[in-house]
């Protein structure tokens, strides 16, 4: 009788949850420093990146190619004065990559995260880990603003060095008349990308999102693009 009691109760202590184990905290798994690294040795990230880096460079080849630009129907717009100075080059590129161009970074870090994850079957293995939950999605949000952030703001500071070489440096000349100091016209710049990284925390949130429901990649990037 004392033996099954006493065996009842050790099987009892077993199946009963104990303390987490010597060492774990959860907020130290899956740090952002790891997810970075993970995530910056992806072959996407290393395309957005190139991508982002010619495009400058294109648009200085199209109007070494085309001529100066004009504006239409006697319209004045930031792509008459593109090739006025460096600055303006770098007004040029952020007004014509902002509608769409930089829409697919965010989209793409937000929206490819976690479904990537779910689709390599890896996803289990981190949840394994374990990782709680809350962490990973964290980690991974947080990580993918970063580097929606850190695209957004590749473009204009290689258009301006390469608007630099190519225009000089100079002044910022408004569609509207006037200009703006150089030194004066870079803080403004950074304001425009700062405020059109705001202006996309919709579509991040929304990819980050469709990530979570779906285990399909492009599901989640092109419904955020779409």
């Amino acid at each position: 009788m004392s033996t099954s009691t006493s065996t009842a109760t050790s099987t009892a202590r077993e199946r009963t949850p104990g303390p987490s184990a010597p060492g774990y905290r959860a907020r130290h798994t899956l740090p952002l420093r790891v997810e970075a690294a993970r995530q910056l040795r992806r072959r996407r990230t290393l395309v957005v990146g190139a991508v982002l880096a010619v495009l400058p460079f294109v648009l200085i080849a199209a109007f070494a190619i085309g001529g100066q630009p004009s504006g239409r129907d006697g319209r004045v717009s930031l792509i008459d004065s593109a090739t006025a100075s460096g600055a303006n080059f770098t007004a040029t590129a952020l007004f014509v990559s902002a509608g769409f161009l930089l829409v697919v970074p965010v989209a793409l870090f937000c929206g490819d995260t976690v479904a990537s994850e779910a689709s390599w079957s890896s996803l289990r293995y981190l949840l394994a880990a374990p990782v709680p939950r809350a962490r990973l999605l964290l980690s991974k949000l947080a990580v993918a603003l970063g580097f929606s952030a850190a695209a957004m703001l590749l473009l204009p500071v290689v258009a301006l060095a390469a608007g630099t070489a190519a225009y000089g440096w100079g002044d910022l000349r408004l569609p509207t008349g006037g200009a703006l100091p150089a030194g004066d016209a870079v803080p403004r710049l950074l304001l425009v990308v700062a405020y059109i990284f705001v202006g996309q925390l919709v579509t991040a949130a929304l990819a980050f999102w469709l990530s979570t429901v779906t285990d399909a990649p492009l599901g989640a990037v092109g419904g955020a693009v779409g």
